[in-house]
């Protein structure tokens, strides 16, 4: 019987009601926070500052771009590199000392770093300047679908091992016991957001990865009160010992000052290089799924977000002076959120403001930080496992929906070469490549050579191929 409620989902202009925006909104929250939270534990920034500064940056892009784009900005993990060569160059013995000591970089590293993001931004602002004068057109000559379509495929697929290894986390992190039982409470997690997702009509189809989250939580709670497994995390002490002041629950975080250091220049602007056409891609994504939700709903918006990619990348570039300035890591927009909204088919602004002002009500409450955080690790690699695959899944929608033809030997050349250097880089290398003496991130290092290949092959090119790029 065909049901008689389908889920449609909401477009980017569209709002909906209270209660299920906040709905909406927490379950992004939970989505972004396991990846913003790494960011910090690993490069020592301070935890709540991060959280604070990612809702922030994520309100100001929806501003800078008329409340048009649906995206959610979170800390990057492309400039952990960056930043531990900056520590280890820039630090003193005691400064370093003090970070392996407590996990938190002493306050005047921090300020140097921050200089170096600040300035990255420039690097996105630029070339979202350049889109804007020179068009779209432009910029799909040098980031075709073949390059964008293969690089949010190995953005995904890069993050397969982290999606197992927090589904199965080492037994020394839950227990002997738990060692043999995490693996029931990530596939549970992992199935039952399937199905939740492929089943559940109207607005809890809507809602699979909380439902998911939620499920996972439950099962793992069973397990600890039947067979005192304890699966749930605390954060380290340190991290929550760092705020500017405090009072009671209440911890308002530890905002600092950049300090001018062109050795960070050196070492953090360029990576931005890495995140345009990581962002590029995700526009493009985004334009896809949200062109399918006008056509089910039989409703065209006035503006189309692949239109959009100057203010994108412009935003995407003062989102990092933004975060830099406050105290926070460098960043981007994030493909788990991308994915939450394919998943879920809600697109709404609405939700991602709602998002990013309880992501700032949170770092500013101890507690709540604690109980995002405390969610089992296996939890969040089980919804890991289908965010990162989806993730992947559309970097395949971006070649079908720009139909890559894919027997031309130029772009089977460009897709292959970006795949193996990007998941080659992750998997053997540790997801830094050295060259000549450089740690090049594998997917900045895959989207630069497929770039540069896909330039060198469309030399001679005529619009009478007999083997076009696309088959339009």
């Amino acid at each position: 019987m065909k049901d008689s409620k389908p889920i449609v989902g909401y477009l980017p202009d569209e709002r909906p009601t209270t209660w299920k925006l906040l709905l909406y909104a927490i379950q992004q929250v939970i989505v972004m926070f396991p990846a913003t939270i790494a960011v910090a534990l690993i490069t020592g920034f301070q935890v709540s500052t991060t959280i604070f500064a990612s809702g922030l940056a994520t309100l100001c892009f929806i501003m800078i771009s008329g409340k048009k784009i649906p995206l959610y900005y979170g800390s990057s993990f492309a400039y952990l590199t960056a930043i531990a060569s900056l520590v280890a160059a820039k630090g003193s013995a005691d400064q370093i000392a003090s970070f392996k000591a407590t996990g938190i970089l002493p306050t005047e590293l921090i300020s140097y770093a921050q200089f170096g993001i600040i300035m990255s931004g420039l690097v996105s602002v630029a070339a979202g300047i350049i889109v804007r004068f020179a068009g779209r057109k432009a910029i799909e000559k040098i980031l075709p679908p073949s390059i964008t379509g293969s690089i949010a495929m190995i953005i995904g697929l890069t993050l397969a091992g982290n999606a197992l290894s927090d589904a199965a986390p080492k037994a020394d992190t839950v227990g002997i016991l738990g060692s043999n039982w995490v693996w029931v409470v990530s596939l549970v997690t992992l199935l039952s957001t399937i199905l939740y997702s492929r089943y559940l009509k109207g607005f809890l189809g809507q809602l699979p990865l909380l439902l998911g989250a939620a499920t996972g939580c439950l099962v793992a709670g069973l397990l600890y009160a039947v067979g005192d497994m304890n699966m749930f995390r605390s954060m380290p002490e340190a991290a929550l010992n760092s705020s500017l002041w405090s009072f009671g629950p209440f911890a308002l975080p530890a905002f600092s000052l950049p300090k001018v250091s062109w050795e960070a220049v050196v070492g953090i602007m360029p990576i931005a290089i890495a995140t345009i056409p990581e962002s590029t891609a995700h526009i493009y994504q985004l334009d896809i799924y949200v062109k399918d939700i006008e056509k089910k709903k039989n409703r065209k918006m006035n503006y189309s977000l692949a239109d959009m990619l100057d203010r994108n990348l412009i935003g995407d570039g003062i989102c990092d002076m933004i975060s830099g300035f406050v105290g926070g890591p460098a960043g981007t927009n994030y493909g788990e959120n991308i994915s939450t909204m394919a998943i879920s088919k809600v697109f709404s602004i609405s939700v991602l403001i709602a998002a990013s002002i309880i992501a700032m009500v949170i770092s500013c409450f101890t507690p709540l930080i604690q109980v995002i955080y405390g969610i089992p690790l296996a939890v969040i690699g089980g919804l890991e496992i289908y965010l990162f695959g989806a993730i992947a899944a559309q970097g395949i929608a971006i070649m079908i929906d720009k139909k890559v033809n894919m027997f031309s030997a130029k772009n089977i050349a460009v897709i292959a070469s970006i795949m193996v250097i990007g998941l080659g880089g992750q998997y053997a290398f540790g997801g830094n490549i050295k060259f000549f003496g450089m740690g090049v991130p594998c997917i900045a290092g895959a989207a630069i050579f497929g770039i540069v290949l896909n330039l060198i092959l469309s030399i001679g090119s005529k619009k009478n191929d007999d083997n076009p790029d696309t088959l339009e």
